[in-house]
């Protein structure tokens, strides 16, 4: 049996920039065992199953080289620029509405993600290898972990202790606001190496952390995000009562085939 298999650059306009995803087009639902490991084998920062469903509609999962996780924006840009036109995806995160709009530029529907509970700086400067004074604050909300530092060259500069950051487990989202560059709001970095990624090069579900709480600070509902990994990506994103409209382009760059019995 041959699966279509497309490798997508996301968050980006050119190849080898943004964040790279896998993404397997199922025939129908695939078992979770053989999912995983199709992501160990491919081991891109994430891969991407979907399949189509009987009402027009898409299922959609998202596997790490060594875990399922509930949400990711750059996977499903991806998917949505290997399908085109306006989808609807399944998810453990709910219904994703995707649509491609005129400019090439894919914008995605995702939930909000509030982290409102202040925590205890300290450690993270340990894990993040950063003074505690140049931690402004943080917050967490379930797996998330959102800290503030005082400058975006604070973010830029950080090498974190990844065994540390694996101890600690979750998503650990760096940033600053605003950039020292016009028109960027946001300057971030994301980390979870429990998640088997040590560094996310681009991750829209981070700006989904971000939308609320700059939104709260600035009276704004519309930012522009860069994230400070050494791929680079710039993400739109907009508050909308309790969504997050993401946007961003992609490119693709190998489409084959996986080969494999199941």
């Amino acid at each position: 049996m041959q699966l279509r298999l497309s490798l997508i650059d996301a968050f980006t306009e050119v190849a080898f920039r943004g964040n790279p995803a896998a993404v397997v087009q199922l025939e129908s639902a695939a078992d979770q065992d053989w999912m995983q490991s199709v992501a160990a084998e491919l081991n891109q920062p994430m891969t991407a199953f979907v399949v189509a469903r009987d009402d027009g509609d898409y299922d959609l999962r998202w596997f790490t080289p060594t875990i399922e996780v509930d949400i990711c924006g750059h996977a499903t840009l991806a998917t949505t620029h290997v399908l085109g036109g306006d989808v609807s995806f399944h998810t453990k995160s709910g219904v994703l509405r995707c649509r491609k709009l005129g400019d090439h530029t894919i914008e995605m529907n995702f939930p909000a993600i509030p982290v409102a509970n202040e925590t205890d700086p300290t450690p993270l400067a340990a894990s993040l290898r950063i003074d505690a004074g140049r931690i402004i604050a943080a917050w967490t909300e379930g797996e998330w972990c959102l800290v503030e530092l005082r400058t975006p060259h604070d973010v830029r500069t950080l090498a974190p202790d990844f065994a540390a950051l694996y101890e600690r487990g979750g998503v650990v989202i760096a940033f600053a606001a605003p950039g020292e560059r016009t028109g960027i709001d946001s300057v971030c970095r994301v980390f979870e190496p429990a998640c088997g990624i040590d560094e996310d090069p681009a991750t829209g579900s981070a700006h989904c952390v971000l939308a609320p709480l700059l939104a709260a600070r600035t009276g704004r509902t519309s930012f522009i995000g860069e994230q400070a990994s050494s791929r680079g990506a710039v993400v739109d994103y907009e508050l909308v009562g309790d969504r997050v409209v993401l946007r961003g382009v992609a490119v693709t760059v190998v489409e084959g085939a996986l080969v494999t019995t199941r």
